[in-house]
């Protein structure tokens, strides 16, 4: 799933980070989706703080619907308007920095 939109609060919280982003709809009305991040340890060795999301902040998320349509998902990357790209998953979701299995 694609989900383009701007941050309303990032949870910096274990055992996952959670990033809620208001999406607005083209009749005007906003979802507010709550989407799954990696856990904070994970996200430091990846170079993000807790402030790397602050509120207000546009972006444009790649990730994995919920099974039970929910407006919720599990993130995989995050893109910022300049073209930055951030790994935001957990292990074994096709981070860059993951060696093949042996």
């Amino acid at each position: 799933v694609t989900i383009e939109g701007t941050v309303k609060e990032f949870k910096w919280v274990n055992p996952h980070s959670w990033l809620m982003i208001n999406v607005a709809k083209p009749d005007g009305t906003v979802e507010e989706w709550a989407v799954e991040g990696g856990a904070p340890s994970a996200l430091l060795r990846r170079g993000w703080t807790r402030d790397t999301l602050s509120a207000g902040t546009k972006g444009t998320v790649q990730g994995f619907m919920s099974k039970d349509g929910a407006l919720r998902a599990n993130a995989r990357d995050i893109t910022f308007p300049d073209g930055k790209k951030m790994f935001v998953g957990s292990a074994g979701t096709g981070a860059p920095d993951e060696r093949p299995e042996q």
